[in-house]
C-alpha cells in the first residue's frame, strides 16, 4: 500500500484562527481506500517553508496531498512552492483560465487580473477542473509519486477529493484495500487498567489495537488493513472477542453509540422512566438526556446548589414532580486541588448514595462528573 502525507497550508492555521477540518476529511477517505497515512503538517503562507515540507514528504511517501494556498492574492504560494520544490517554472494554462471565467460568468462576476495567478500551475502538472470553485488543483507526478495540490475551502477540496483525486489515486496506485477501524467504548475504568488487561494486544500488527482517553471513559480503537471489507471485519472479529471477554461490562458501545443512548434504551427496555437533578454542572447533564427519548420525564438545575446532604431530599422531590421511576441528583463541589462528585440514585428497590474525586484539570470535571453519571444509570440493570 502507498504512504500518503497531508500538508495543510494557511498562516490562519499556525494563528488559531481557522481550525483544520481538513486533514481529517482527507485522512478518513485515504483510510477508506487503503492508504497509509504515516505524518501530517501544516505550514504558513510562505514559499520556502513550502518547498521545503513537500521536499521531506517526497523522501518518506508516495502521494503527497497539500490543501490551501491556491488562491488568487499575492498571499497564495502553493503553485509557486511546489514548482519550486520540484525544481521546475510555473506554466499558464489557457484551459483553467477559461473555466475560471466560466466560473465567474456562472455568477455574473468578471475576474480581475489577479484571478489569472490561479491558472498558472507546475510546468508538466495535470490541472484539475474545480467545477464547484474558482482555484483549479493539479497533479504533477514523478516517476514514483503524486503530489497533488487542492484548495483550502473545504467543501471546495471534499468535492474534488471524492470526484477527481480518488479515482485518479485508485488508478495510479492500484489501490484495492481497505483500512477499517471499529471503535470500543468503555465507561467506568480508568486507562491503565484496561492496559493492564489488553497490553499484549496493544502489540498486534495487523490489526493494531489503541487507545484514547477522555474524561470518564475511554475509546479502544481495532483497525485493520485487509483487501476487502469481510476480510478486515474476521480480523477485527477475532480481536475484539478478546478484548470483550477481558473487559466484560466495562465496554458499553461501539462506534457511533452513546453513552447517554446506551443508558436511555436500556431504561426503555425494561420501561423506567427517568427524571434527574444538577448543581454546579451548566445544564450539561439534562442537554446530554434532553429530547433523546420519550423515557425521559425532565430534569431541573439545582440553583443555587444545595448541601451535599440535601441533595437526596431534591431527589426525591424531582422524582415526585416529574413522576419518574428513576431518578438521580449530581453536584460536583469545587476544590482548590481536587474537585468532588456527589451522586444520589434512587430506584423503586433503593436508594444509593456515591462520592467520587477528580484531580485532572478544572475545565475537564463537569464533562467527567456527566460520565460517570451516566455509567451509574448505565449498571442499574446489570
Amino acid at each position: 500500500m502507498p504512504i500518503a502525507e497531508i500538508i495543510t497550508i494557511g498562516t490562519e492555521l499556525l494563528l488559531g484562527e481557522t481550525v483544520d477540518t481538513n486533514t481529517h476529511y482527507i485522512a478518513r477517505t485515504l483510510r477508506d481506500a487503503g492508504v497509509d497515512l504515516y505524518r501530517s503538517a501544516t505550514v504558513g503562507d510562505n514559499q520556502e517553508r513550502i518547498a521545503q515540507i513537500i521536499r521531506e514528504g517526497m523522501a518518506r511517501a508516495e502521494i503527497i496531498i497539500t490543501t490551501g494556498g491556491l488562491g488568487p492574492t499575492v498571499d497564495d504560494p502553493t503553485r509557486d512552492a511546489v514548482a519550486l520544490a520540484l525544481n521546475v517554472e510555473t506554466e499558464f494554462r489557457p484551459e483553467l483560465w477559461e473555466q475560471i471565467k466560466e466560473r465567474f460568468q456562472r455568477y455574473s462576476r468578471t475576474p480581475t487580473d489577479n484571478n489569472r495567478r490561479q491558472a498558472y500551475i507546475p510546468a508538466g502538472a495535470i490541472g484539475i477542473e474545480n467545477d464547484v470553485g474558482t482555484a483549479p488543483a493539479f497533479i504533477i507526478e514523478t516517476q514514483l509519486q503524486a503530489i497533488i495540490s487542492l484548495p483550502g475551502v473545504p467543501r471546495e477540496m471534499e468535492h474534488l477529493m471524492q470526484s477527481k483525486i480518488m479515482p485518479y489515486l485508485r488508478e495510479r496506485f492500484n489501490l484495492r484495500g481497505i483500512i477499517k477501524p471499529r471503535v470500543l467504548h468503555t465507561s467506568g475504568v480508568g486507562e491503565s487498567h484496561i492496559d493492564a488487561r489488553i497490553g499484549d494486544l496493544e502489540r498486534l500488527t495487523n490489526p493494531t489495537v489503541g487507545m484514547a482517553a477522555h474524561a470518564g471513559q475511554v475509546d479502544i480503537r481495532i483497525t485493520a488493513k485487509a483487501d476487502s471489507e469481510p476480510e478486515a471485519d474476521a480480523l477485527i472479529q477475532e480481536v475484539e472477542q478478546q478484548i470483550r471477554e477481558r473487559l466484560g461490562n466495562w465496554i458499553y458501545g461501539v462506534d457511533d453509540e452513546t453513552l447517554e443512548g446506551v443508558v436511555l434504551d436500556a431504561l426503555k427496555k425494561y420501561n423506567r422512566s427517568l427524571a434527574v437533578v444538577e448543581a454546579n454542572l451548566d445544564g450539561r447533564l439534562l442537554r446530554r438526556l434532553a429530547g433523546k427519548s420519550d423515557i425521559f420525564a425532565g430534569g431541573e438545575i439545582l440553583s443555587p446548589p444545595p448541601k451535599p446532604e440535601d441533595l437526596p431530599q431534591a431527589v426525591k422531590m424531582a422524582c415526585q414532580s416529574h413522576n419518574a421511576e428513576i431518578c438521580l441528583g449530581v453536584m460536583l463541589e469545587p476544590g482548590e486541588t481536587m474537585q468532588t462528585m456527589h451522586l444520589v440514585l434512587l430506584t423503586p428497590d433503593d436508594e444509593k448514595t456515591f462520592q467520587h474525586t477528580y484531580g485532572g484539570p478544572p475545565m475537564m470535571a463537569p464533562l467527567w462528573t456527566v460520565n460517570l453519571c451516566l455509567d451509574h444509570l448505565r449498571k442499574i440493570n446489570n
